[in-house]
């Protein structure tokens, strides 16, 4: 079937990882929410409708990994597709629909189409025009899969796709060896090529499975409580605690105690400091001692700012959400359900504030815009430190989101 992602309208409710990223591929499990897509939808060609700042990104960056004909932003043509939000996060084999219908939540946002309506187009979306209303009025059924709405529904749901994601995980791994580590249930510890464990290491895989990938390091008397997941390339440090629900990205370091958090991946926490109940971006570097509040004093309800709105999040748990390129300095401490935006610095010795929009430069002294061109030239030293190579589809986006990021989250 053809299976078309889109993006849709209110995408600020997922700032800061919005700002600088289709909804599509934000992580949660192992993997990212396209990742899933393709494996529960099995699509035979695959069309994504993304903003316009994301095209070439997403043609460099994303097409190639999909193995079925894809294109961007192209109309609908004769054929049936089924319509999906980029939000959805599946966990199971969706069954297909034959005949036109649609699943709708909150009164007026499609979550999930079955359509043939030629024509239709990513600005339907976007302007809510009547072809895209029409949709409204087609038979309705139920939801097969989770939406997410803000960014800690992907911390509440991360733990139930992590143990999801292992069932496909067997497939490409195997069971940890015996070692000069400490095993339990050591056939949930899945490990792929070229991981190394170091000798005094416990992998507790008694609660839910841990996965290890291809090239991953886990430092000597590092504790992995399960379900947790530790991306390719990735480095935990000596004596760090990784607790249950948490995904380590690609290519990150990590250190100190982490807990029900997900780093999107090429980004650094390689020293002591907690973080629980935690959304970092990627390309994200938190100094020595950078520890956030999860728990407010009273136990209650934790609130989030998201531009001019208060909202309530329905958790008693919640730390930071960070985006991409942030940085903090050591000792940082990060406020309970706190947002910090795309590409801010933060040096301060007291609590930070619940709010910190993108590419702020904070410090003692107050709040500064985050000038543009160092920010890149940051960027550009942090790409190169890692071997990658940094673009014009790159700096042209940061550039996009420097000039556009703060408007957006003051719009929510």
């Amino acid at each position: 079937m053809h299976v078309v992602i889109f993006e849709g309208s209110r995408l600020n409710a997922l700032a800061p990882l919005s700002l600088s990223r289709p909804t599509f591929t934000l992580g949660a499990g192992t993997g990212t929410l396209l990742d899933k897509h393709l494996r529960f939808l099995k699509p035979t060609r695959v069309t994504l409708w993304v903003r316009p700042q994301f095209e070439e990104w997403v043609r460099a960056h994303i097409v190639p990994q999909i193995k079925v004909p894809t294109t961007i932003n192209t109309p609908l043509d004769d054929e049936m597709a089924l319509l999906s939000t980029g939000r959805t996060l599946y966990l199971s084999n969706v069954e297909r629909e034959e005949t036109e219908c649609v699943v709708v939540e909150e009164g007026d946002l499609i979550r999930k189409a079955v359509v043939r309506r030629p024509g239709l187009k990513p600005d339907d979306i976007m302007n809510r025009t009547q072809r895209w209303m029409d949709l409204f009025a087609l038979p309705r059924t139920m939801p097969h899969a989770r939406f997410i709405d803000h960014p800690w529904d992907l911390i509440s749901w991360n733990e139930e796709a992590l143990i999801v994601d292992s069932l496909e995980w067997r497939d490409h791994s195997a069971p940890a060896k015996e070692g000069p580590y400490h095993l339990v249930n050591g056939e949930d510890v899945l490990v792929e090529d070229g991981a190394k464990l170091s000798p005094g290491c416990v992998l507790d895989a008694s609660k839910g499975p841990i996965m290890i990938g291809k090239g991953a390091s886990i430092g000597s008397n590092a504790v992995l409580q399960g379900p947790c997941f530790i991306g390719q390339y990735a480095t935990v440090s000596p004596q760090a605690i990784i607790r249950p629900g948490t995904s380590i990205g690609p290519v990150s370091k990590v250190g100190g105690e982490i807990s029900n958090s997900i780093f999107f991946g090429a980004s650094n926490k390689a020293h002591e400091g907690f973080l629980g109940d935690s959304y970092i971006g990627k390309w994200v570097n938190l100094g020595a001692g950078t520890t956030t509040s999860n728990l407010k004093n009273t136990y209650g309800e934790i609130d989030m700012r998201l531009g001019g709105k208060t909202i309530p999040t329905g958790r008693r748990f919640l730390g930071a959400i960070i985006g991409d390129h942030t940085k903090t300095a050591i000792g940082t401490r990060l406020t309970t359900g706190s947002y910090v935006g795309f590409n801010c610095m933060i040096a301060t010795n007291g609590l930070t504030p619940k709010f910190v929009p993108s590419f702020t430069f904070l410090t003692d002294k107050g709040a500064e815009k985050f000038d543009t061109e160092k920010a890149i030239e940051v960027a550009k030293n942090m790409f190169s430190r890692r071997n990658r190579k940094w673009t014009e589809i790159e700096e042209n986006l940061m550039r996009f989101i420097a000039k556009n990021a703060r408007e957006l989250e003051l719009s929510q």
